[in-house]
């Protein structure tokens, strides 16, 4: 049986160009090795699973083979250290370091140290750390990875170049998910791509990890119902067809189908935080002006259009906050059921008030 490399690792970026969503990063990057203008000591920081370590170790690879013959394949394996500062974080594993990095590379240009998740280490091996940063050998860069910015000592802050990493968005993970699938001779949906992209909530290697699971469970073929199976997540379905019920006044219906919801395991938490999310996409989709905030795949967003047109504004807006006010309220809530269904059933009612007092 062939060993399998898990797709986080498979497609790790080789290149900047690889790299999804940090486009500023890695063209400061190019542009600042290009120019001989890179510090000594960079500050890679931002959420996890968006490209720091692969950056790093791209970085350190090309600083190397700039301005020299050696071939783009050389790894400079000997020139590259890498430390967890996780499971190194004493004030020993430091003075160790520092006492390596006197010794110049054997070959290449520079000595390469990346420091991941640098704000582990202990107030004692930040102050061990404090004068190597500040005035290393001229052989040496120090590259520090973090999720966590602010437990990093403002000393240490103040010696690096910082680069903040941001959350990949949904459509550039989308896309990227579509380029594996090529690659892998895989059908996929649109929508389903869509949602493992937004599961994954803004980490390239949190959607790689979903898209692998996704895949184990229904083969080279994926399916917006498959996706939303395994993932135990609400179909947009389910909240097109409860507004349709809302809009309709049809309060029997609305709390059968909320049931339903309940009976397939969902907690109310999470149906009413995803009601509110589909109202919002609602109001956005009623403008042409913010219909690029919309979030969703191509078939979803020719229904929010549809509906947005059966939705007024103030229904929504009217909507949104009951459906807020119930997030707010559900864990101090001891009857958290009844809480939804009260507020799915004043949502219902919106419009039907409305109706009476016209008429009266």
């Amino acid at each position: 049986m062939e060993h399998f490399i898990v797709s986080a690792r498979k497609y790790r970026p080789q290149n900047f160009e690889d790299v999804i969503g940090q486009q500023a990063i890695t063209n400061t990057l190019e542009n600042a090795i290009k120019n001989n203008h890179l510090a000594q000591a960079l500050l890679f920081t931002g959420p996890r699973g968006v490209g720091k370590t692969s950056c790093a170790r791209i970085l350190a690879k090309k600083i190397n083979l700039q301005g020299s013959n050696i071939a783009e394949d050389e790894d400079f394996a000997f020139n590259i250290f890498e430390l967890d500062a996780a499971s190194n974080n004493s004030v020993d594993d430091i003075r160790s370091l520092t006492d390596q990095v006197r010794i110049p590379p054997q070959t290449g240009k520079y000595k390469v140290y990346i420091i991941d998740e640098v704000h582990m280490l202990s107030q004692a091996a930040f102050n061990a750390f404090l004068k190597t940063l500040e005035e290393p050998p001229a052989h040496a860069i120090f590259i520090l990875a973090t999720t966590e910015k602010h437990k990093i000592i403002p000393t240490i802050l103040s010696r690096c170049q910082i680069f903040d990493f941001k959350r990949i968005g949904v459509l550039d993970a989308k896309n990227y998910l579509k380029t594996i699938c090529k690659n892998e001779g895989i059908t996929a949906d649109d929508d389903a791509l869509h949602i493992i992209a937004q599961k994954a909530d803004g980490a390239m290697r949190d959607a790689l990890s979903i898209f692998d699971r996704v895949i184990s469970f229904s083969g080279k073929n994926l399916t917006r119902e498959a996706v939303a199976e395994n993932l135990n997540v609400l179909d947009y379905d389910t909240y097109f067809s409860m507004t349709d019920l809302l809009l309709t006044n049809n309060i029997p219906e609305v709390l059968n189908a909320f049931n339903i919801i309940l009976s397939k395991g969902f907690e109310g938490h999470h149906f009413i935080n995803g009601l509110a999310s589909h109202f919002r996409d609602l109001l956005v989709a009623k403008d042409k002006i913010t219909l690029d905030l919309l979030e969703v795949g191509d078939i979803a967003k020719q229904k929010y259009l549809v509906q947005a047109t059966k939705a007024s504004v103030s229904f929504l807006m009217d909507a949104i906050e009951k459906a807020n006010s119930c997030d707010l309220n559900y864990k101090i809530s001891k009857i958290q059921r009844l809480l939804v269904e009260l507020t799915l059933m004043q949502i219902a009612s919106i419009t039907f008030d409305g109706e009476k007092k016209k008429t009266s």
